[in-house]
This record gives C-alpha cells, sequence and structure tokens, in this order.
C-alpha cells in the first residue's frame, strides 16, 4: 500500500488501531467469561494507547526519544493459524486465534511502514509500534500454547 505522505500514512494507522479498538471493546462486551472479557478490554486499551502515540507523533508532542528499541521474540504461532471472524460465545482458544492474527497482521503493517519510509524519526516510531506489536503478538502466543500444553497439545 502506498501513502502520499508521511501524515498520510499516520492517519491510516490511527484509523487502524481505533478499528482493533473498537473490536476488542466489541467483543469484550459480548463475551460471557470473565477471562476472556478482561483479556479483550486489556487490548483495546493498549490499542487506544497506540492511537494516541501517533496522535501526538502528528501534533509533534510525541518525540518518544525515551523508548529503548529491543527485540521481541516471535514464535511464529500465529502463522500456522488461519483467519476466522468473531463469533460470540467463542471458545477462547479461537478468540486468541482471531487476536494473534490480527496482531500478527499490525506488525507486518508497522514493519512494512519502517522499511519504506527514509525518514530516521519516522522509521523509529514505525519500530516503536511495530515492537509493540511484536509485544502483544509474543504474549498472546504464550497464551495460546500455554492454553494448548493444558488441552495436551
Amino acid at each position: 500500500m502506498r501513502f502520499g505522505s508521511f501524515e498520510e500514512l499516520v492517519n491510516f494507522a490511527i484509523e487502524k488501531e481505533k478499528e482493533a479498538a473498537a473490536f476488542y471493546e466489541e467483543v469484550a462486551g459480548r463475551e460471557i467469561f470473565s477471562g476472556s472479557k478482561k483479556m479483550l478490554s486489556d487490548f483495546a486499551k493498549e490499542e487506544r494507547k497506540h492511537q494516541k502515540m501517533l496522535e501526538d507523533v502528528l501534533s509533534d508532542k510525541g518525540k518518544l526519544s525515551n523508548y529503548k528499541l529491543e527485540w521481541v521474540p516471535d514464535m511464529k504461532r500465529s502463522n500456522y493459524l488461519v483467519e476466522m471472524k468473531y463469533q460470540q460465545g467463542m471458545h477462547y482458544r479461537d478468540i486468541l486465534a482471531i487476536a494473534m492474527k490480527r496482531e500478527e497482521k499490525a506488525l507486518e503493517f508497522y514493519n512494512d511502514a519502517a522499511r519504506e519510509n527514509k525518514n530516521e524519526d519516522h522509521v523509529r516510531i514505525f519500530r516503536i509500534l511495530a515492537q509493540e506489536e511484536a509485544r502483544h503478538k509474543l504474549g498472546l502466543e504464550k497464551l495460546y500454547d500455554d492454553y494448548m500444553a493444558k488441552q495436551g497439545d
């Protein structure tokens, strides 16, 4: 996907973060299991943080100079899962799979944005967001692995 300007790219990313937060909020509102409800609400809060970070970047408030970039391992568990649509009352395992695939796509988007950008400050912002998404993906993959291990997988 090509963008005409950095601002256009950031606005697109803001919309994607809003979309992700709205998805997690909607799904959390439908869930009957308290553990799933809390997990999804926590994801929504994280996506709102990303939205705010991007909005601050556009308004020049977000320098992010104190943020430390670190390598986040990738278990690649989500790479082997198929995409699904959320349905109320879905199994916990399937909710985790949906969330993993969403984070995988977000990670890919921010990595692509960083690769295609020439401005070092902009690249740093996208690397930071990619790292955030990688952390979410890793956390979900660990939850998934732990759950599957308890099931005998």
